[in-house]
């Protein structure tokens, strides 16, 4: 790579924290932010304040023209994103673009992926990658094209998963990962010094969206799978049953399999007993209150075992 690579127009595109550094990267760098996509302002918590965007808070102390469009196909965006001239659209944890728009500008459209593509093509890489127990994981920068997460594979960085680690942490050990990868393929394609690579697809899995199905305890895993999905789903959306949300859990020798789960006061510790075994929990959320220690959870408790 030369020391000089051009200067490149680009629009960027993303909405929330994860994509917050990559844009900081770009700005801080001799490419030029033409324009700012994100989602469009909406009302959210208790008191349904109108919240706007992680990338929008920063487009705007950047004083970045905002483009907020609730239709991708829109004529009226679709003319004001023309006008900008980009030679290039930066994707980060946006929304899936039609071709119409990334096909648009003259060096295409890359996008930064939270997996080493193919493994974990979809909308949740970093959740899965915790919730299967992976020892390592990372993020792919690649050309977008007609499909979800297929296009051909610009750069490649390795990320360790630490033992309990949780997707929070996970999420926030990639960030300075991401903005130095996205800002290296945005120079990378400025000077064409790069060649693209096809992703093997006998390699594929996905990461599928999570919902109330995948994001329930499921009591058929050792204690050890049990763990990796309670940590897979911390901090959002939370691993549930019944009306309690587990957010952190440990492995115990103490294994006291139970027909029926139940929560068992054990030694001064939580124990979470189930047909494969046990497993203490640490940190956990009753609906309705806050997330808290097992010790906190304990001293509320009016007696020393709560079936679930």
């Amino acid at each position: 790579m030369s020391s000089n690579p051009r200067s490149l127009k680009i629009v960027y595109m993303g909405t929330p924290e994860f994509a917050v550094p990559p844009l900081e990267a770009l700005a801080a760098s001799h490419h030029e932010i033409v324009g700012v996509v994100t989602v469009a302002d909406k009302p959210a918590g208790r008191g349904r304040k109108i919240q706007e965007s992680a990338v929008k808070k920063a487009a705007k102390v950047h004083g970045f023209k905002i483009l907020q469009p609730t239709n991708l196909k829109d004529d009226e965006f679709i003319s004001e994103l023309s006008d900008l001239q980009a030679d290039l659209f930066v994707v980060v944890a946006f929304r899936m673009l039609p071709k119409i728009v990334w096909a648009m500008p003259e060096l295409g459209t890359f996008n930064l992926h939270g997996s080493l593509l193919p493994k974990y093509r979809g909308a949740a890489p970093i959740h899965w990658a915790i919730i299967n127990g992976d020892e390592k994981t990372g993020l792919t920068t690649f050309l977008l094209d007609e499909k979800i997460d297929t296009g051909n594979i610009v750069l490649q960085r390795e990320q360790e998963i630490l033992p309990d680690m949780t997707t929070g942490e996970l999420h926030d050990a990639l960030l300075p990962l991401g903005a130095d990868m996205v800002l290296e393929t945005a120079n990378k394609i400025s000077e064409g010094t790069f060649t693209a690579l096809p992703q093997d697809e006998n390699m594929v899995s996905h990461a599928p969206k999570l919902n109330k199905e995948n994001s329930r305890l499921d009591f058929t895993k050792s204690p050890k799978e049990l763990i990796a999905q309670i940590h897979g789903l911390n901090p959002f959306p939370g691993a549930y049953f019944g009306d309690i949300k587990f957010f952190r859990a440990a492995l115990t020798e103490e294994q006291k399999p139970s027909k029926t789960p139940k929560l068992d006061v054990r030694n001064k510790l939580l124990m979470l007993d189930y047909k494969k075994g046990s497993v203490q929990i640490r940190e956990l959320k009753p609906s309705g209150k806050r997330l808290m220690s097992a010790k906190d959870f304990i001293n509320g408790m009016k007696t020393e075992e709560i079936e679930l």
